[in-house]
């Protein structure tokens, strides 16, 4: 049985880093994100704030509020290693579809202030991403409309990404190992 890893934070939270240390770590990495745009592309879409925004929600309503774990199930399947970090889950309803699935999902959150997270979105510029506050809290109340909120406030692990990237990588690094020990997986 594989065991996902489900990272769960709002955006600019700090999930790509958790998902860094992972890969370091010898982690298969698989992105939600990443699922929704190969969605867009698919429906011959430009990749936008609004476009990812606009399938991620057509998604849910057509396939249900899991249809995003869906789309990554092969892509999960495919990876070598039987922990796979799953960066971006946002509703518990993933999380029960992921389980309904096989799979052991722990949830680890990840954790930042509004506006510490406005500040590295706009210096990420990720195509996709806000570029003004309304944009910004916008897409958070979206996000939480989603359940991420519920994900957050069930998570096995909380890590809190308010310091230092140097600070963080090391809490994630020693909070992965705990995570992967506890459950019986050891790595370098």
């Amino acid at each position: 049985m594989k065991i996902l890893l489900a990272i769960a934070g709002m955006p600019g939270s700090g999930k790509s880093i958790v998902t860094e240390v992972a890969r370091e770590l010898g982690i298969c990495v698989v992105s939600m994100g990443d699922a929704v745009r190969r969605e867009v592309l698919r429906r011959g879409l430009t990749i936008t704030l609004e476009t990812m925004l606009k399938v991620a929600t057509d998604l849910r309503r057509e396939r249900g509020p899991h249809a995003v774990a869906e789309l990554v199930v092969n892509d999960i399947e495919r990876c070598p290693t039987n922990v796979v970090a799953l960066d971006g889950v946002r509703s518990l309803e993933e999380v029960e579809y992921l389980r309904s699935r096989g799979y052991r999902v722990i949830i680890i959150a990840v954790h930042a202030s509004p506006t510490t997270r406005f500040h590295r979105l706009k210096l990420r510029k990720r195509v996709g991403d806000p570029t003004t506050w309304n944009e910004f809290v916008e897409r958070d109340l979206r996000e939480l409309s989603w359940g991420l909120g519920n994900v957050i406030a069930l998570a096995d692990y909380m890590l809190v990404n308010e310091c230092d990237l140097n600070e963080f990588k090391n809490l994630v690094r020693k909070t992965l190992r705990e995570v992967l020990r506890e459950h019986g997986v050891h790595t370098g």
